[in-house]
Formats: structure tokens, sequence, C-alpha cells
């Protein structure tokens, strides 16, 4: 579009040629033929649409439009353009006003035109990839980013930020969108290629399609959270009623390759014929497996046209009744031989009721296929009808064999069922007691036997006919039900109190278990499940359980009592040592031992009184099981030697553990006693002696032993303490627990251990007074003699200074040694001995002083005389 120029001469002064009318008149003319070109421009512009229906023609059309316009704009702005229009002005022309008015609309179209482009420019690329992007990757990528940059036109737009503009423009998205979809999904070649690679096409189509939608509510949801922009209100059923379509047909398609894959394919693969053995089957299968999407591929329609949804749907309705009925068919025929069962169905009425609900699956589906004018009448659907009546016929005459057998077999078997014993028993001749906890006996109704039950209820339920004698028992059902728990609960409860018996109460109770089991005889040996008299054997047989728990209840109850003595007697510490005196102070080794015995013999005591408390608990069971009070009744025996080994058990464990406790004790770190080293020239020793610690602690080890003897042996095959023998005319034997328990090898090895463990305690002790032999010479050397000699020698000063300051070392020395030496369980005081030695030092330094200063006088004597003389002589 190009504006002519006036042909005259407009060199000159503005002013000046307004006034000239010739120039005046013709520049109007000129501004006239401007008003028309521009108006006629704008009017086409105005008129133009985009060609096409996707974003990109929306862009292109924008480009166009901006072109046009900025060339025409242009023009206006060149300066031969802008003199005329001063002239005219100058003039006061009245048609320089339509000209303004045309020249501001084209300016107003162009600055929209322009803004348009620059804000369209940054959709471009993401518009590219929707339309040109090499696969539904780069869409699904791009989708996001598209949504957020429509989202930035809005707000910035002064275009696009009205519904009228921005519904046209996303309309056109969501149309490429479904454009890229329709060319991917081809149904004619969809079927015929990689089923996989199918099957995932078609799930990203359907990924891009509904990615659409969850993009535009996600910056929907945004803006409205922002509170700052104007919400997205726009027209769904234009943006997403196409997509929201195809999204729903993809899905179609995507179930049905999931069905023929996942359903089909793999199951009736090379596994299914290898395992079959029916290769020709699996194949006629697959067959027609793919004959159900034939008819897809010869649409005469486009499934992705809403306006097709009606004819989509029979073609699915038809897929899902052939694929319905062939999945039908193939599990019937898989599994009759092993069908799924309900929840409490019995077998046979299981099986027959899995067959009818597969039956009822592809009735209703063939009820639904045949509700949908024409269906039928197609070749498929004629096929899908024959393949059901084939199945069904097939399924009848399943339950029918199915019905006809169990009839049969009831029948036969149900006579025999009736008459089996209550009760069935594992053993009831042997009469070795050390069986009679594994007797066991068990309620014997046949699980056969109830199955039939259910079968005939569930038959009936069923509507088939049942044997009378079927019904009849059904009918007891409730009966037998209360007959069996009533036994079960009978049996567990004789069965429990049978476990808490040991071998000892087994024995004591022989005779009441083979009258109890006199009582349940019958169950096992006559009575079954025709007669009347079940009720009455189940309540005798309860009431007899009843009194033979209420005897074990007392034999357990005294057993208790028992072992609770037993208990007192096995936890006694028969080694109780006396607590320090004054802060730290020890026991003396003596004292130490007398207190120990003074406490086991209060101990002891409270023992043997426990221990004679034990034969009146037993008298007690005595009269319980066999009525009599004698303490020697001969059912008993085994029990009360049960007992009495019991008691030897218990003193024998006593014993070991407080000679195991004693044995800890010495050799821990804590001293129990203290004793003291003393001086008995020429030896040192301890107060008491080695000798005397050694034989006080195996008198206590044999204290220790002894209290064994308290305890009185029984008569044998009684609870009464044996009577006291004279052997000698002062000497009188009671045969007690001792003679047996002494003789124990283990408390033999405790005991010597114990003594050796002392002797190396007062071993090391020795070895650590010898250390004090060093000092010996002060009370071995004869004093006498030694200092006699020393004096003869006529000694200096300063040798009678060595020998002072030697001793003077030596008491130094001893004064410095420790006083206590605790060495495991003894404390050893060396106080007396460090006294005594001390002592003989200072008997040295007085000898050695006398001698000293009898030297020294002799010396004063010599001394003095030696002056006399002299004297004498001056």
């Amino acid at each position: 579009v190009k504006m002519e120029m006036p042909n005259i001469n407009l060199d000159g002064e503005v002013t000046v040629l307004a006034t000239v009318p010739e120039v005046v008149e013709a520049l109007e003319c000129c501004a006239m033929t401007w008003q028309k070109l521009i108006s006629t421009v704008l009017e086409e512009q105005l008129k133009k649409v985009p060609q096409g229906s996707g974003p990109l023609d929306e862009l292109d059309f924008w480009h166009e439009r901006n072109g046009t316009l900025s060339a025409l704009t242009e023009q206006t702005k060149l300066p031969e353009v802008q003199k005329v229009l001063e002239i005219l002005q100058e003039a006061e022309s009245a048609q320089l006003g339509d000209l303004e008015v045309v020249l501001s609309d084209l300016r107003k179209h162009h600055v929209d035109a322009l803004h348009n482009v620059k804000v369209l420019s940054a959709l471009e690329r993401h518009l590219k990839n929707v339309t040109y992007g090499t696969g539904f990757d780069v869409v699904l990528d791009t989708i996001p980013a598209l949504m957020s940059t429509l989202r930035i036109v809005w707000i910035i737009s002064r275009h696009y930020n009205k519904d009228e503009w921005m519904v046209p423009l996303m309309e056109r998205i969501a149309w490429e969108i479904s454009a890229r979809v329709y060319r991917a999904v081809d149904l004619r070649t969809l079927f015929k290629d990689d089923k996989t690679a199918a099957k995932k096409k078609i799930a990203e189509a359907k990924s891009t399609l509904e990615q659409w939608k969850k993009c535009y509510f996600a910056v929907r949801a945004q803006i409205e959270a922002s509170g700052r922009e104007q919400h997205w209100e726009f027209d769904r059923k234009r943006l997403f009623g196409k997509t929201d379509y195809m999204t729903g047909v993809c899905q179609d398609l995507y179930n049905i390759l999931q069905v023929i894959i996942g359903e089909f394919y793999n199951a009736f693969g090379r596994e299914l014929k290898v395992v079959t053995g029916n290769p020709k089957r699996v194949n006629d299968l697959l067959r027609r497996v793919n004959s159900l999407t034939s008819t897809m591929e010869n649409l005469t329609f486009d499934p992705f046209d809403v306006k097709s949804a009606h004819d989509w749907k029979l073609i699915m309705e038809e897929f899902r009744a052939g694929v319905s009925v062939e999945n039908i068919n193939e599990i019937f025929v898989q599994k009759q031989n092993d069908p799924p069962l309900w929840k409490n169905h019995p077998p046979v009425a299981g099986a027959i009721s899995w067959s009818r609900f597969l039956f009822h699956r592809i009735k209703d589906t063939i009820v639904r296929f045949q509700k949908v004018e024409g269906m039928l009448a197609s070749e498929r659907g004629k096929e899908v009808k024959q393949i059901y009546l084939n199945v069904a016929k097939k399924m009848k005459e399943y339950e029918d064999q199915k019905y006809s057998q169990w009839r049969d077999e009831t029948e036969q078997i149900l006579p025999q069922l009736m008459e089996n014993t209550l009760l069935n028993v594992s053993s009831v001749t042997e009469e070795s007691v050390t069986t009679k906890k594994s007797v066991r006996f068990i309620v014997n109704f046949p699980p056969m036997l109830r199955e039939i039950i259910i079968e005939t209820k569930y038959m009936e339920l069923l509507g088939f006919p049942v044997p009378e004698m079927a019904r009849y028992v059904a009918l007891q059902e409730k009966r037998y039900l209360r007959y069996i728990n009533r036994l079960k609960i009978m049996l567990d409860h004789y069965h429990r109190l049978m476990e808490t018996l040991n071998e000892a109460e087994t024995k004591l109770l022989d005779n009441h278990i083979q009258e109890l089991w006199t009582v349940f005889k019958p169950g096992h040996r006559r009575l079954n499940w025709n007669c009347l008299g079940i009720g009455s054997f189940i309540m005798r047989s309860t009431e007899a359980v009843k009194k033979f728990e209420f005897l074990v209840h007392h034999i357990h109850h005294n057993s208790e009592d028992i072992s609770k003595k037993l208990n007192f007697i096995e936890s006694a510490n028969l080694f109780k040592f006396p607590l320090p005196k004054n802060g730290d102070e020890l026991p003396k080794a003596k004292e130490f031992f007398e207190y120990v015995k003074c406490e086991r013999a209060k101990d002891v005591a409270q023992m043997v009184r426990n221990y004679s408390a034990i034969s009146p608990l037993l008298i007690k069971v005595e009269g319980r099981v066999a009525n009599t009070n004698s303490g020697k009744s001969p059912k008993l025996a085994s029990y009360y030697a049960y007992w009495e080994k019991r008691i030897y058990q218990v003193l024998t464990e006593l014993i070991v553990k407080n000679l195991q406790a004693f044995n800890a004790a010495v050799l821990a770190n804590v001293p129990l006693f203290q004793t003291e080293a003393i001086l008995s020239a020429p030896d040192l020793m301890l107060q008491p002696n080695a000798s005397e610690i050694d034989e006080m602690t195996a008198q206590c080890i044999l204290d220790c032993i002894e209290i064994t003897k308290h305890f009185v042996r029984w008569m044998r095959g009684t609870c009464i303490e044996c009577p006291p023998r004279r052997v000698k005319e002062d000497e009188v034997f009671i045969f007690s627990f001792y003679s047996d328990v002494f003789q124990n090898p283990l408390i033999i090895e405790q005991a010597g251990l114990i003594i050796q463990n002392v002797h190396k305690v007062l071993t090391s002790l020795d070895k650590y007074l010898n250390q004090w032999q060093r000092y010996n010479l002060l009370w071995k050397m004869d004093k006498s003699v030694a200092l006699e000699r020393f004096a003869a020698e006529k000694p200096s000063c300063v040798t009678f200074d060595d020998e002072f300051q030697f001793y003077r070392k030596v008491a130094q020395e001893v004064a410095q040694e420790p006083l206590i030496k605790d060495e495991q369980f003894i404390r050893l005081h060396l106080a007396p001995l460090a006294c005594t030695v001390q002592e003989n030092i200072r008997g040295w330094v007085i000898s050695l002083g006398k001698v000293l200063n009898e030297s020294a006088r002799k010396e004063l004597f010599s001394l003095q005389e030696e002056i006399q003389v002299g004297i004498f002589r001056l």
C-alpha cells in the first residue's frame, strides 16, 4: 500500500503556502485520497481472521497485520506528509479533521498489533514445540511452561487479558494438542503394530491430553491464591470438551490393549501351549482375540469426534462383551477341576456356585449386549452369542455331573459315617503309668460327615433335591454341634488336667484315672451318632472330670505347700557373716566362726520345723486319695518316695550352693575376719596360727554338711520318720540324709576346694611375714655377747655414732611398714609385730648406750688418773 504524494511544489514557508488557494485545494484532494486509502486498509485488516485452527496461525495473523500497518504508519511519518498536514492545519481546512481521525485509528491498531506480536513472541517457542515437537515427551515437558507463560500474557497484555481473546487462543492450543494425538493414534495400524509399543503410545497420548487440563487448573489455583490477579473463569467446554472426550477414547484404547496383552497374550502364550498340551486350542483362542479388534481397524467414522460418541460406545460394548465371554470361558475351562471357593463353601456346592457365578456374569453381559439396538445383528455379535451358548451348555453339564456324583456318594457313605463312635482314643489297653499322659481322647465326628451336612444345606439353597437321610442329618446339625462342643470342652479339660500331673502324681492317681476311663469307655466302644444317649454320656463324663479335677487341685495345693517349705529350706544361708564393729573393725577368727555357727543353728531350727510339716501334708493327700491317715498307705508309696527324693535333692542343692557361696567369699577381695602377726622368738607367726585357721575352716564346712543330720529319713514306703536306733549302750544312731549328702561328689569336691583356697591365702600371708625376717638379727643375736665383743674392740665415738645411726634407720624403716595387710578374706594386723621389733631396737640402743657409757667412764677415769699423775710430777 502506497500513499500518493501531491504533484505541486511545496517549497516555501507553511504560512505562505497556506494562503495560496490553489495549493490548499490540491492538498485537500490529496488528503481525501489518503483518508480513503487508510480507511480501506484498516477495514480490510479488521475483517481478516487467522487462516488455520492452530495457535501459530494466530501468531502469523498478528505478524501480517503488524507488517501491513507498520508500512502504512511509516509513510505517514514522511516529511512531505507532515508538511501537507501542517499546511492544511494552517489553512484551517475542513478536510483535515476527517484525515486525523483515520490517522488516529491507524496508529491505535498498529500499536495493538505490535503489542500482540511482542506478547505472543513469548509463546512462540512453546507453541512450536507443541506443533512440531518430535514426540509426546516434548509436548508433555512443554505444556507446564506454556501454561505459565499464558499466565504472564494474561497479566501484561492489553489485548489477551480479556476472555474474548484469551479463550480463543487457549482453544487453539487445545486444538493443536488434540491434532497431535489424532495424527499419532491411527486405528487402522494401531493394533497391527507391536502391542507393547502401541500401549506405550496410547499412554503418552492420554497423559498429554490430561497434562493440558491438569496444568490449566494448577495455574488457575495459583492465580486464585495470589489474590492480586484477575481470575480465570473461562468456558471449560471450549477448552477441554474435545480433549476430555479424546482422553476417554484413549483410555478405552489403552484398556483394549491391556486386555489383549495382559489377559490374553501373556496368559495364552508359549507356556500355556506346553502346559495344556493343546496348542491348537490356544491358537484358535488367540485368533479370536485378534478378531476382537478387527472392527476397530475398519471404522467408518472418526472415533475422536465427539459427534461419533454413540458409535464408539457401541464398538466398546461389543468389545467388552467379546472379552467378557472369552475370559469367562477360559477361566471356566482352566479352573473347572479345581475351582476357587468362597469362604465356608463346601467343595461340590462351592464348585457349582462358582460355575453359576461365572454364568451370571456372561449372562448379564449378553443381556446388556441385547439391549443395544442392532448389536447382535453384526457378525461379531453373532459369534459372541454362539460362544455364550456353548459356554452356558458346558456349565450346565458341569453342574449336573457334580450334583449327580455327590448324591450317589452321599447315599452310599452317610450311613457308615453315622455308625462311627463318639470318641477315638490313642490307646486304652496299655497299663503302664508312663503312657497314661500320652493317651488322648478325640471327638470322632468325621470331617466328611460335617462336609456332607454343609453340602446338603447349600445344595438345597441351590435348588437341588437332596437325599432324605442327608436332609435329616443336616436338620440335626445344631444338636450335633452342641454335642461336639460339649465333648471338646470336657476332653480339653481332662487333657489339661493330665498335662499338669508329673510322673509321681500320675502313679498316685492311677486308680482314679482308671475309673475316669471307665466312664469314657462307652464313648469309644458303643455309642455312635445315631444313639439317643449322647447327652447323658456327656453329662456323666463331665461330672467325672469335675470330680477328678477337685482331687487334682487338692493334690496340687498340698504340693505347692510342700514346695514352699522346700524352697525355704533350699534358700537358707548357712554362712551368715558378722558385720564389722566400730566402723571397720573386723571380728577375730574365732569370733567369726563362732558367729557363723550360732546363726546357722538358728536357721537350721526353722528349716527342721518346715521339714517336719511335710509329713502331715502328705497324710492329708493320703486321706483324699486312699481314705486313710496312717502315713504309710501302699497306694502312696511311690508318692512318698518322690517327695523324699525331692528332699534329698533340695538338701544337696542347699549344701552345694552354700559351699560355693562360701568359696566365692574366700576368693573375693573382701576381708571377713582379722588375725595378728606376732614375734614368738625366734619365729614370726600368725595368731591364731595357720593350722588353727585351717582347722576352724574345716570344722565350719563340716558343720555346714552335718546340718543334714537334723533331717531324719522316712521309713520305707511311708512318710513317717525312722525312730532312733541304739547301736551301743551310750550311742544312738539316727538315720538321716547326712550319709547320702556327705558322699555326694559335688559336695566333697567343693569342700576340698574351699580348704585348698584357704590354705593358699594362709601360705601367701606366711610369705609376706617372711619379709620381716630381714630384721631377725635383732632377736636372734645374743645381745650381751655381741656388745661384749664390740666393747672389746674399743670402738671410737664415730663407730658408736654409726651404730646408733644404723638402729635409727632400722626404726624409721619399721615405722614406715604398713600395719594392715588384706589378703582376700583375711585381714592381717602387723602392729603387734612392729611394736615388738621397735622394742628390740630400743633394747639394742639402750644396751649400746650402756656400753658407750661404760667406755666413756673408763676413759674419763683414765684421763683423771693421768691428770693427777701429771700434777704430782709438777
